[in-house]
């Protein structure tokens, strides 16, 4: 390494002590000495240093008492610990205490060669973790602002669609009754769907799912308020599971649930009250499966929809981008719609 690091080398043995600042010199240490372990720790308080190596036989504090005093500080400096021969128990109890590598005391320069090995390694290791830990804690906050800027873009989404439906129902009311108010009417209803998406992403904690089982009775309310009038009752039931979906999967079915209800609403129960039943429900890990029924005068096969279509085509395309297809149960006496998607 072509900095000179800095080392503090803790032992009671003086002559060790020298010898050890002269041979890791020259091996491009600065090397600051302790002679016991209270020495060391308050040096270690005082100074960063970038390695420590602690001796395990000391008076006063012996190597591992140092060690817990050392990985007590603020910043604990990484250590080597330094140990005697056949002792390899007391090593394991210094790695366990925190030790970042430990080395066999010898006499003569091979222990040195290795001291300073093992001390670059260290060092190597350390100097990677922190940078790792500082490329993370950049990443959560990078994260933090996203989210944050996401939930803020929902937030301005939620209110702009809000602002085009509230358009559009103004719109309504200059027109005459008829099919252009009922149109209009669909169009604000769809607008909504889709904005109840976003109020929902900018008011949760996750900004990228959708709690399906929450955004779904929202929207079933509002079309239960809408659909049932005292001259056309209609019970809106709603059942589902514990369904989260990314936002543009939750705004296809936001919307295949609100033209289905709306058709349901309008043409199941042209003589009196009636009830309509949506259940979403989970299949296994990674799908799920939406059933919206009522008992009406149903659908005859090869009927051609009512009004203008453009609910049925709204439901097909939504359907495709779910990558699932729309199916009509004709043994049921009313009319029962289901799906099954992927959850992404």
């Amino acid at each position: 390494m072509s900095e000179a690091a800095s080392l503090l080398y803790i032992d009671d043995d003086a002559g060790l002590r020298r010898l050890a600042a002269r041979s890791l010199a020259r091996r491009g240490y600065q090397v600051t000495l302790a002679e016991d372990g209270e020495a060391g720790v308050a040096l270690a308080a005082a100074t960063a240093f970038d390695v420590v190596a602690v001796d395990h036989y000391m008076p006063g504090l012996d190597g591992l008492q140092t060690l817990a005093r050392l990985s007590a500080l603020p910043v604990p400096p990484p250590v080597v610990y330094v140990t005697g021969t056949d002792e390899g128990r007391i090593a394991v109890a210094a790695l366990k205490a925190g030790a970042a590598d430990y080395v066999v005391k010898s006499v003569g320069e091979d222990f040195f060669d290795l001291l300073a090995a093992t001390l670059d390694q260290v060092r190597a290791r350390s100097l990677l973790e922190r940078q790792k830990a500082v490329a993370e804690e950049g990443l959560r906050a990078s994260n933090l602002r996203l989210e944050a800027l996401l939930g803020e873009v929902n937030h301005r989404v939620a209110n702009s669609l809000q602002l085009v439906a509230a358009m559009v129902r103004l719109q309504s009311t200059a027109v005459e009754a008829g099919a252009a108010r009922e149109a209009l009417a669909d169009t604000q209803r769809r607008i909504e769907a889709i904005a109840q998406v976003h109020r929902r992403l900018y008011t949760a904690g996750d900004v990228e799912n959708v709690d399906m089982r929450d955004y779904l009775g929202a929207l079933f309310a509002e079309l239960g308020d809408t659909w049932s009038t005292d001259t056309a009752p209609r019970d809106l039931r709603f059942e589902a599971d514990a369904v989260r979906l990314p936002t543009d999967r939750a705004v296809s079915l936001g919307v295949i649930v609100t033209e289905l209800v709306t058709n349901a609403c309008k043409y199941a129960y042209p003589a009196g009250p009636g009830e309509v039943r949506v259940a979403l429900r989970q299949r296994g890990d990674d799908a799920f499966r939406l059933s919206v029924e009522d008992d009406g005068c149903g659908i005859e096969a090869g009927q051609t929809p009512r009004g203008t279509g453009l609910g049925t085509r709204l439901i097909q395309a939504m359907a495709q981008s779910l990558r699932s297809t729309v199916e009509y149960d004709a043994l049921h006496a009313g009319t029962r719609v289901s799906l099954t998607a992927a959850l992404r």
